[in-house]
């Protein structure tokens, strides 16, 4: 474990940004809400640009909602190092996700910058819009949208509220009619590193700090409709019933059963949104829309339970008398972090006195994007429980400090080196 004297970063002005930024938003006592694109997400965003600019970048915002802090380096025409995560958050959130991997890229900039170290190539820092996906369901907006991914009718999509991501975007301050002349060049960026808590129980359970990411599992969201017919609570047979929320049921229970069936598998299912209507103690739910979030690392287990998982809604919905639609929110494959950035990452590590495990990531981060367009590293840091998503989210100054440490000596190690990405 490196002394107080080997860590080069600034501890307690990370620890200072992570506490503010914490204060926009703010739930209850530790918790936040900065939903995407809302206007706490765009106070988060003109805080985290001041801090940017404190560090000696030039900040700006994309039209896709990104907040971009350069860093110049002696040769600006290289492929680009970048850093970052997201400041949007769950609407009953902690103030660690996302946050301090974009903190923790601006600390590992303002520390180079302070050690009078030019890198290479530029230093791109990324707070991306809405990886989360909650608010228009769908996630990785920002990202999708500056690597040319997004899919057709995406700003048509609406919140609880009925408000599109169209008019959600005009109101944060872009307009979507500058996303025709933003091109992104491919093999512009080099690398791009990520900076998270780890959202699980594997770190603190093998007592380690600080992990390395083996790779994402590969998400698949849907959100299912099923429509039957309503009537009185009280005078329709059971026999006679066609309930949607009976259905509904039947196949919440069903997913966790076949997510189970391989012991020690990490394949995990969830509903965790469900409206019913007419929503009346006294009537039988004649319609209901729910979401399925299924994840795997292995595509072709997740596949077959996909597969069985159809067959459940197809079985269910004729001993029922339902119909049903399904709707495909997101579908990626399981992405692997680049081994020449692991290797660099072991070996920083090593060089700290510390030895992190590897371990995949179950949730999908902005990484899992940008492996699509270069390689990609991830560090976890550990969390207390494994809780996120949720106000008792809590990682130590401690944990945080030597993820960002090593973030930022992997960082100077591929930016100041001539041909530091290897293929």
């Amino acid at each position: 474990m490196p002394s107080a004297s080997q860590i080069q970063i600034n501890a307690s002005r990370l620890q200072q940004r992570i506490q503010e930024l914490a204060q926009i938003g703010k739930i209850g006592e530790t918790g936040v809400c900065r939903l995407a694109l809302s206007k706490e997400d765009r106070e988060g965003v003109e805080l985290v640009k001041s801090w940017m600019q404190e560090a000696g970048m030039e900040a700006s915002i994309d039209p896709f909602a990104n907040l971009i802090g350069v860093l110049k380096g002696s040769n600006p025409d290289a492929p680009i190092l970048m850093l970052g995560s997201h400041v949007d958050s769950q609407p009953y959130g902690g103030r660690f996700d996302g946050a301090i991997g974009v903190l923790g890229a601006i600390e590992v900039v303002q520390t180079l910058v302070e050690e009078g170290i030019t890198p290479e190539c530029n230093i791109e820092v990324v707070a991306f819009c809405d990886e989360e996906g909650c608010r228009f369901n769908k996630g990785l907006f920002g990202v999708r949208g500056m690597t040319g991914k997004l899919e057709a009718n995406e700003l048509e999509r609406t919140d609880k509220n009925g408000i599109t991501r169209r008019e959600a975007l005009v109101q944060f301050g872009c307009d979507p009619a500058d996303f025709e002349s933003y091109v992104y060049q491919e093999g512009r960026i080099g690398a791009f590193l990520e900076l998270h808590i780890e959202q699980g129980p594997v770190l603190e359970s093998l007592d380690a700090p600080i992990g390395i990411v083996s790779g994402i599992s590969g998400p698949l969201w849907l959100t299912v409709e099923m429509i039957g017919f309503a009537g009185h609570a009280g005078s329709v047979p059971m026999s006679m019933r066609q309930d949607a929320l009976l259905g509904c049921a039947k196949i919440i229970v069903a997913l966790n059963e076949l997510v189970r069936q391989e012991p020690g598998a990490p394949t995990v299912g969830t509903v965790g949104s469900l409206s019913v209507f007419p929503d009346s103690r006294n009537i039988i739910p004649e319609k209901v829309s729910f979401t399925i979030d299924l994840r795997d690392i292995d595509l072709r287990r997740r596949n077959a339970v996909e597969a069985e998982l159809l067959s459940v809604i197809e079985n269910v919905s004729r001993e029922h008398g339902l119909t049903y639609t399904i709707r495909e929110d997101t579908n990626s494959e399981p992405r692997y972090c680049a081994n020449w950035i692991k290797q660099s990452l072991h070996q920083e590590a090593a060089l700290m006195g510390l030895t992190p495990p590897e371990l995949m990531s179950g949730p999908f981060h902005d990484s899992l994007t940008m492996s699509y367009v270069c390689d990609y590293g991830m560090i976890f840091v550990r969390c207390l429980e494994g809780i996120s998503h949720n106000p008792k989210e809590y990682a130590s100054p401690e944990d945080i400090t030597l993820g960002t440490e090593l973030l930022y000596r992997t960082a100077r190690r591929v930016a100041t080196e001539k041909g530091g990405f290897q293929p």
